[in-house]
């Protein structure tokens, strides 16, 4: 990793400890760091309120360009995957050219490919502008975190953490409401066009808020290191959007995948024989490091899709409204936000280990669950249902976030922070891909109650797979959070 000492300060460190004075110690670094935390939590607003909004509306979106709705998974999962692709590069992109600037660029970029989408009249359009927004959305999650972990004390990280996540989550609440709304009584494409006043709210925001950590002399970029991995996590998504072909090509299909295997294969060769890999797999010599990551990908594989499919089974199995089925919706959010608040006293008492265990399994019984849903289900019953869900899955996802940190260097926080993000959206688009897949093959006709079904028995595959990834946690070590949380409370 870079050294530490050749790093530039940043304006708001110079604001923060003038010269021959130290910071008051009775100022905690959440206080001094509250424009940037409302900054990153801008960002974090903005993706999820455009993820959540494109869900709502997929069967509009697909009506509109001429598509089935099971068809549609290539703009969501071609938006994830750049993320996917692209965020290896951003710890050499801050290293090279500053935090401040990377993350207005991306910024920037993301309002752009938010306007393109909004204006896209194919599917093949639309599928090139979500890339644009994805090459922008790459570098505005894991920055964020990685100045928040240079930022932020040890102490307060995972309560800084939860605020930016709550703050975040909003834009899952609105983004159902917004969405069904815009879509049932203007057009689907505002869903897009609302990011782009978000995104010069935030530009204007990095411009005071945004500290600047970077490099007098980056390390140089591994171009080899990074098509490699590219071109595997485009040819393994290929792969995936051919087994939805009518008919299946096998052979395509299988050389897709035998060289994605392949060249992930050189890339790991290629990883132990250079100074400055785009991701450094020694990390993965740390228990945490590891178990966060593989943990995530498979709960990820289980319950990424699920947004997506609800939206499907609520609109085209049960004949609701965009509106109403934006709604149901809203419980899920306000359910993950609640879980937030819970994540530091649930850490304090039972641990890492203790509690990704055990919340794994009722994430994954709850997933299964859905299956007892139907057209005659009421409202009020689906609605508590997925505020349960909802909190469940949101204390899954930030004790997944704050685990792969809670053992490791200060050192080697970008380099983590990029990891973590890459894998957590190849899981969310494989996860999208996957849930589709499944879906389709088990869809019998196009009546309303035959997504129904598909939509039962998808679900219990998913449940399975979900309770798998509890395993991959029991690999962690007893913890002694009390200790390791002396902040909590």
């Amino acid at each position: 990793m870079p050294p530490q000492a050749a790093e530039t300060s940043s304006p708001a460190d110079a604001a923060a400890a003038p010269e021959g004075a130290a910071a008051p110690p009775e100022i905690s670094t959440r206080q001094r760091y509250r424009g940037l935390l409302w900054l990153v939590a801008a960002a974090f607003f903005m993706q999820s309120l455009d993820s959540t909004v494109v869900n709502t509306a997929v069967p509009a979106m697909a009506d509109a360009l001429r598509e089935t709705p099971l068809g549609m998974r290539s703009a969501l999962t071609s938006y994830v995957l750049t993320l996917a692709v692209l965020i290896p590069a951003s710890p050499w992109l801050c290293d090279r050219f500053g935090t401040r600037r990377v993350f207005g660029g991306a910024i920037v970029l993301f309002g752009l490919g938010s306007l393109l989408c909004g204006l896209s009249q194919t599917l093949t359009q639309l599928v090139a502008a979500r890339v644009l927004q994805g090459m922008g959305g790459a570098a505005l999650m894991p920055v964020g975190r990685y100045v928040l972990v240079r930022s932020i004390d040890r102490r307060e990280f995972v309560r800084a953490m939860s605020t930016v996540a709550t703050f975040g989550l909003l834009g899952s609440v609105l983004g159902p409401l917004l969405g069904g709304a815009l879509v049932e009584y203007t057009s689907w494409r505002l869903i897009f066009l609302i990011n782009v006043p978000v995104a010069i709210a935030g530009v204007w925001m990095n411009r005071h808020d945004m500290p600047e950590y970077r490099l007098e002399h980056a390390n140089r970029f591994d171009l080899a290191g990074f098509l490699l991995f590219a071109l595997a996590s485009a040819l393994l998504l290929t792969a995936s959007e051919l087994a939805g072909a009518e008919p299946v090509p096998w052979l395509q299909m299988a050389a897709c995948g035998v060289v994605a295997l392949a060249l992930g294969a050189v890339y790991v060769w290629h990883s132990r024989r250079t100074p400055h890999p785009v991701a450094d797999l020694s990390l993965l010599r740390v228990r945490n490091v590891w178990v966060s990551l593989a943990g995530g990908l498979f709960t990820r594989l289980g319950i990424s899709g699920m947004f997506l499919l609800l939206m499907l089974f609520l609109q085209v199995g049960c004949g609701w409204s965009p509106l109403a089925a934006g709604l149901m919706m809203v419980p899920q959010a306000l359910g993950s936000i609640a879980a937030k608040w819970m994540v530091n006293r649930a850490l304090v008492h039972y641990g890492y280990r203790r509690l990704l265990l055990g919340n794994t399994l009722i994430v994954a019984v709850l997933l299964a669950a859905f299956a007892m849903f139907g057209p005659g289900t009421p409202p009020w019953v689906i609605a508590l249902f997925t505020f349960c869900y909802g909190g469940f899955t949101g204390l899954q996802y930030t004790t997944m976030n704050t685990l792969i940190y809670h053992d490791l260097d200060i050192s080697h926080a970008s380099m983590a922070s990029s990891m973590a993000s890459t894998v957590q959206y190849l899981a969310m688009s494989f996860g999208i891909a996957l849930s589709t897949l499944l879906m389709q093959a088990l869809l019998r006709g196009h009546a309303p109650e035959d997504f129904v079904v598909a939509f039962r028995w998808t679900v219990l595959l998913l449940g399975l797979i979900t309770a798998a990834a509890s395993r991959v946690f029991g690999r962690l070590r007893p913890d002694r959070p009390a200790e390791a949380l002396p902040s909590a409370g």
